[in-house]
């Protein structure tokens, strides 16, 4: 089998460790940028709104792909329905909150919003037209077949390679901390950081980080830095400041308002650190509540103060859930896994042809 995988270069760390997981399969595979073969309208680039298909019709009859798996939906994924190529598009969020989240607070321009409709009509057509639409957790599940009922529609959880999260020396932090490490693109999940608000004020010996960035950051960082015992670091580079900072941290915290799977909260836990995150979209399915970490309601400041200082004085109980995340991710979630599941789903998909 010969796949075509296409998408967003800041995924493609992600999206070759699939490929190479699949090969251990025999597929033979072909990452690209998505938007480096066909853009097309809306886009930035104004000389790019009358591209034509000639890159990826290049590319198609010289890799000759028997499916393609994308993991946004843009032109590319046009481009292949009209090859009549098999499409796979995979969902890493509830795309349909995001654009209401989007109309409320981005895009309130008449040119935002004539951009965003063209961008909801293509993605709508790439669901429409798609072999199978594949949510990476069970929580989309639901969404999408409430949106598409006719449409084929598997859970493919995302991977990740345990052997890369491995012992380092953490960056300096003062003791004890907890961090965040979130992006401020969604303002739908990014809201949820402010809960912390109370839980800073009244944990002033706690030093709290975040490492993240985004539009929505500057929302977050004037309320929240107010605080002495709050720190913004910015983005951190992907994966070895992410991986010091996340040695240096005493517990890892999420607040998201929703998420559907998020990758820092697996690679928290294969760090071997006690985690807290909010009980909200597909959250629980990538931690145990109780044995990893634990989970706390959206907008329950007092919880975050309990769970928190729990684990900060209980070095014991915070090594034990540290050691249980680890073998809980490394147990469920890695590549071979995904990539067995979905050439799964791509068999049932041939055999229903």
């Amino acid at each position: 089998m010969k796949l075509l995988i296409a998408g967003a270069k800041s995924k493609f760390f992600h999206l070759k460790e699939f490929g190479d997981a699949l090969t251990k399969f025999g597929v033979e595979y072909k990452l690209v940028h998505d938007l480096d073969i066909y853009t097309g309208f809306p886009s930035k680039d104004i000389s790019k709104w009358f591209q034509s298909k000639k890159k990826f019709n290049a590319l198609v009859r010289d890799f000759k792909p028997d499916a393609v798996f994308i993991d946004r939906q843009a032109h590319f994924g046009l481009a292949t329905v009209d090859a009549k190529i098999p499409l796979f598009v995979l969902l890493r969020g509830d795309y349909w909150s995001e654009m209401k989240w989007a109309k409320e607070t981005l895009y309130k321009s008449p040119i935002k919003r004539a951009a965003l409709f063209w961008k909801q009509r293509i993605a709508e057509k790439c669901f429409n037209d798609a072999s199978a639409i594949l949510p990476i957790c069970k929580y989309l599940e639901p969404i999408v077949k409430e949106h598409y009922p006719k449409k084929s529609v598997e859970v493919l959880y995302g991977g990740i390679d345990a052997s890369k999260w491995y012992p380092v020396e953490g960056m300096e932090l003062k003791h004890p901390c907890v961090g965040l490490l979130q992006g401020a693109w969604i303002w739908g999940k990014t809201k949820e950081i402010l809960t912390l608000t109370k839980v800073i004020e009244s944990m002033p010996d706690v030093t709290f980080y975040w490492a993240g960035d985004g539009p929505y950051r500057q929302k977050i960082t004037e309320t929240l830095g107010k605080y002495d015992n709050f720190k913004w670091l910015g983005a951190l580079e992907y994966p070895d400041k992410v991986r010091q900072y996340l040695a240096a941290l005493d517990v890892y915290a999420l607040a998201s308002g929703i998420d559907m799977s998020p990758l820092t909260l697996q690679e928290a836990q294969l760090m071997k650190k006690p985690v807290i995150a909010t009980n909200a979209g597909g959250i629980p399915e990538l931690m145990v509540d109780n044995e990893t970490g634990f989970l706390v309601e959206r907008g329950d400041h007092e919880d975050w103060i309990k769970k928190l200082t729990l684990l900060i004085n209980d070095k014991k109980l915070a090594e034990k859930m540290g050691n249980s995340g680890r073998k809980f991710v490394e147990d469920n979630f890695s590549w071979e896994r995904m990539a067995k599941g979905f050439l799964k789903i791509v068999q049932e998909y041939i055999d229903k042809r």
